[in-house]
């Protein structure tokens, strides 16, 4: 039996995991396996900077070419596993080739949601933003005066919303829920970055669906709304959610819900089989999630990969994600998930905190917005389990180092 480990995918989850089993010292063959053409890359800034041109293709690899042969990596480009097979314990590529494993680490990552064909999602000019080439194609479409429509006011709507505006484009963004950041963020949160991109000149309307895409010559020149109002538009960037990758892992038998089903060291139904990363839904605190997050998938890889050499552990990282826009950084701490009531604590114009708390009054998540302080301090008592009171929170002249915390803190398990 070959004592191959196959990793399959090479976003920050694959490529991590890789480079953390040679650092734990396994010596056996490791093949790194890409559906793209290019060196594994950071996803983060392609809805950042990328698509200005404002950062170099070089600084976006996670690692250097030299790097994978150093480490005795593998790493086959432009190759696709189409199928599983638990019994012999191999992947069938898309070339006919076989690859024999030991252990198989999924790291499949998730697909963007297009917008249906019905609505004219096929158009030429409508993208998505998740891949390279997905930012290559948008690249041609930011000029400056050009009118962009956004649909979808999460993140990497808001996010695209920016770069658009900050190079003058016309920019507007759309939301069919009743406000933007609706199931990710307090109304808090929502009012601040709605606020800020209205600021900069972005057109943001929220409860309003897109009912219909006008087309012409294969590119959309004009969008039909939901309350019956048209604009013109010469480009649609869709950022409506992904969908966990779990096809292969469905077709090979494992369990599957939201995401392929892990244990707390990413271990699947089959002992020989890991995943992690966007694709993985795992036991977090008594609950199950899934994190779509660089966080999430660098600390499950060093899970799956101590685990594959033999070492006892488990996921106990806190969540931690960030979002830039415009000059603004958002960075939270913790999961807001069945939060009860906020405390907002803003120390100046442009900066605040929200503190999320659940309806135990325990401290459970952290937005901070250009108040770097606030999330340093929510990660470690979010670590520690410490939950100070909303009173104390929201009270702005009791420096957060100097707010008391119980003796005997409730300690979140």
């Amino acid at each position: 039996m070959s004592e191959r480990i196959v990793i399959v995918g090479a976003g920050h989850a694959g490529v991590s995991v890789a480079f953390k089993l040679r650092a734990y010292g396994y010596t056996g063959p490791v093949t790194l396996v890409s559906a793209e053409a290019v060196l594994p890359y950071q996803r983060p800034p392609l809805s950042k900077k990328y698509i200005t041109d404002s950062i170099d293709m070089e600084r976006l690899y996670l690692k250097q070419r030299a790097l994978y042969d150093s480490e005795q990596i593998d790493l086959l480009l432009e190759c696709r596993v189409e199928k599983i097979n638990r019994e012999n314990k191999c992947v069938a590529l898309d070339s006919g080739e076989l690859l024999e494993y030991s252990h198989l680490v999924l790291a499949l990552g998730a697909a963007t949601r297009c917008l249906p064909p019905e609505q004219g999602g096929q158009a030429n000019n409508v993208y998505t933003l998740r891949t390279l080439e997905d930012a290559k194609r948008i690249r041609g479409e930011f000029v400056e005066g050009r009118k962009l429509l956004v649909v979808g006011g999460g993140y990497i709507g808001l996010e695209a919303a920016a770069v658009a505006r900050s190079i003058g484009m016309q920019v507007t963004l759309i939301e069919r829920d009743r406000r933007i950041l609706g199931r990710v963020a307090s109304a808090e949160t929502a009012a601040y970055f709605k606020a800020l991109h209205q600021r900069q000149g972005v057109a943001v309307r929220e409860g309003v669906e897109l009912a219909s895409l006008e087309r012409l010559d294969g590119r959309v020149v004009a969008v039909q709304l939901g309350d019956g109002t048209s604009m013109e538009t010469d480009a649609v960037i869709a950022g409506i959610g992904v969908i966990p990758e779990t096809s292969i892992a469905r077709s090979a038998g494992l369990r599957v819900g939201d995401g392929i089903m892990v244990d707390s060291v990413g271990r699947t139904d089959d002992k020989s089989i890991y995943a992690l990363g966007d694709c993985a839904c795992f036991p977090w605190r008594g609950r199950r999630i899934r994190l779509e997050s660089v966080q999430n998938a660098v600390d499950m890889a060093d899970v799956v990969a101590q685990a594959i050499v033999g070492r006892r552990v488990s996921y106990q990282s806190i969540p931690w994600f960030w979002s830039d826009q415009y000059s603004t950084k958002l960075q939270i701490a913790g999961l807001n998930h069945g939060y009860a009531q906020v405390a907002v604590r803003k120390t100046a114009e442009d900066s605040m905190s929200i503190w999320y708390y659940d309806e135990e009054h325990r401290l459970i998540a952290v937005d901070a917005i250009n108040d770097a302080k606030a999330f340093m301090t929510a990660r470690r008592w979010l670590g520690d389990g410490f939950s100070p009171s909303i009173e104390e929170i929201g009270n702005i002249s009791v420096p957060l180092s100097s707010i008391a915390l119980s003796e005997q803190p409730d300690q979140i398990t």
